[in-house]
């Protein structure tokens, strides 16, 4: 089945999340007057196209029938209207395959061009009507969120939670700067309900490692886990969350306000098992007064990366041309994952597309794609960076690599904009207001690919479910606007809500806050670059050595690659 691009190139200000929203604004819209207004009746050909633009957009094969199922009209009569729309050409017929006669059914370019330039007078009315800003353009608006009106968020109040949440909650959460912001915002607000000793902050492989068992004890001794969004799949398979949907029901959490392929992430098989707290992006940081000083562009590629790293190099003054995760394990794995996302690659056969609900198969039906062209390139990619990067590169983690550039030893870092907030708002840093924050670089001016990061709030499963409303209550306050926007202006620049990132005290806090919401609204986040398959966490421990092996000591990128492969597959077999 031919897919519709999820940038929706012939309409560059419109995404597909939006489309799919728009459409569902539309159908809700016709619904009450088809049925509600005396003599009013549905219309044929304005269903067809909805159902079909809207299965089209969720890569969703449908045949004849199952569109006139979902447009809601007599059979007769939308059989009628089907062939009659296949005879002007605004519906192709695409076989089945497999020898099968009958065919899908998807829109013609000429309808999905019409519809989408429809669509885009739909959302321009809207934003217009709904409070664009004074000399804003439409594209500033994104449908489907509380993009409206730029309104100030009010402050966080502690009154908010008062008597919704038992005393004696406990979390178990990352060891990061956020969740330890996060923690001081709840004691100091929660008095002597709430206590720092109440959170327990782990480093994030002691965190997997840990998480488990905890989620394996038949009495919760924590209330509240966060998980690594990669994790999701693994732990939802295991059984170890509560799902959320049903008390999604009643609480003050507007999905919608949150970016979709955020939201997506605590999605697996249709179940909400996860709440985003926050979302971090795999981005650029550069020097800016020294590319200005000595005429650099910013670079966009592969190759401008290396070309303007030698050119700030300076190894003899201690001064080098990039930092990055280079440490054996988890960090040089989720680098190599990055850097495959930037050449629109990922480590097994999948749609590279941002999912709002994440469903794969059993695992040995997925296909590997680590042995690869693409994966070679990568390799030799790291091997460049190596000869312009610190001489401890190969031991560089997350908290190294940010140390190198706010200590002003580094021309440009990769790096994580929850972490990359703190050139800015910290005393020690040499390089505050110096810092240009860049898209990461892609392959060959390909299209950009900024992976997504975070965690999910979740709930053990062994938690007694009279108890998991009381908890779920303080995730909503964890997860507010209000709270967000706190955060925000403390110094951490990404949250996942619209209406943060629509606040214009949260917009003049950082510059990163804009930056990533421009990513989020161009479709260029993405989720797919780590996805959350069961064995994520198997696959990142092979690689973690592989790759090391291949970048540091001399192995064969090849052979690197093949091996990977085979380990992965051997120890899936083992383990079934």
């Amino acid at each position: 089945m031919q897919q519709v691009n999820t940038s929706i190139a012939a309409s560059p200000e419109l995404t597909a999340h939006e489309l799919s929203r728009i459409v569902d604004f539309l159908r809700k819209l016709r619904a009450p007057f088809d049925t509600g207004l005396p003599g009013a009746a549905k219309d044929v050909y304005w269903n067809v196209v909805l159902e079909l633009v809207d299965s089209h957009l969720r890569r969703r094969p449908i045949d004849k029938s199952g569109l006139i199922t979902l447009a809601g009209v007599p059979y007769s009569t939308g059989n009628r209207m089907i062939g009659k729309m296949i005879e002007d050409g605004l519906i192709r017929q695409v076989p089945r395959g497999g020898g099968l006669k009958t065919h899908f059914l998807e829109p013609a370019d000429t309808l999905l061009q019409s519809f989408m330039e429809y669509a885009t007078h739909v959302k321009g009315h809207l934003a217009k009507t709904f409070g664009l800003r004074k000399g804003a353009e439409a594209n500033e608006y994104y449908f489907g969120g509380s993009y409206f009106a730029a309104q100030i968020i009010s402050p966080v109040r502690g009154d908010d939670i008062a008597g919704k949440v038992p005393g004696d909650i406990r979390f178990l959460l990352n060891d990061d700067n956020y969740f330890s912001s996060m923690r001081n915002m709840w004691s100091d607000f929660r008095n002597d309900l709430g206590k720092k000793s109440s959170f327990d902050l782990q480093r994030l492989p002691d965190l997997y490692v840990n998480s488990q068992s905890y989620f394996e004890k038949p009495n919760a001794e924590y209330d509240v886990i966060s998980i690594n969004m990669p994790w999701l799949g693994e732990f939802a398979e295991k059984g170890y969350l509560a799902p959320l949907d049903d008390l999604l029901q009643d609480a003050a959490i507007n999905p919608l306000d949150f970016h979709p392929s955020v939201w997506g992430t605590g999605n697996w098989k249709g179940t909400q098992y996860g709440i985003p707290l926050y979302c971090t992006i795999e981005i650029l940081a550069a020097r800016r007064d020294l590319f200005e000083e000595k005429g650099l562009t910013f670079p966009r590629t592969f190759d401008e990366t290396i070309a303007a790293a030698r050119a700030l190099h300076r190894p003899a003054s201690e001064f080098y041309g990039i930092a990055w995760n280079g440490q054996r394990g988890m960090p040089i794995a989720n680098s190599f994952m990055f850097f495959l996302a930037a050449c629109q690659k990922t480590i097994i056969d999948m749609p590279l597309h941002n999912q709002e609900s994440w469903v794969f198969p059993k695992f040995e039906k997925l296909k590997l794609q680590i042995d690869t062209v693409d994966a070679v390139e990568v390799i030799e990619y790291m091997k460049q960076l190596v000869e312009v990067s610190p001489p401890d590169i190969e031991f560089m983690d997350w908290e190294k690599r940010i140390q190198c550039f706010m200590s002003g030893r580094a021309g440009l870092a990769y790096c994580w904009t929850m972490r990359a907030a703190r050139f800015e708002h910290e005393l020690s840093s040499q390089v505050a207001r110096r810092v240009a924050y860049l898209p990461p670089p892609s392959r060959r001016l390909r299209r950009i690919a900024a992976p997504i990061g975070g965690f999910l709030m979740t709930i053990p499963a062994s938690v007694k479910p009279a108890r998991q409303k009381q908890i779920m209550n303080a995730i909503t306050w964890m997860v507010s606007p209000e709270a967000m926007k706190a955060h925000v202006k403390n110094g951490f620049p990404v949250a996942p809500r619209f209406s943060v990132c629509a606040d214009p005290e949260a917009l003049a806090s950082s510059p990163i806050v804009s930056m990533a919401d421009q990513l989020a609204r161009r479709n260029e986040l993405v989720t797919w670059a780590r996805p959350p398959i069961q064995e994520f966490s198997l696959i990142e421990r092979i690689l973690g050595a592989e790759i090391h092996d291949a970048v540091f000591h001399g192995k064969p990128a090849r052979q690197a690659l093949r091996d990977a492969e085979n380990s992965i597959l051997s120890a899936v077999n083992s383990a079934t």
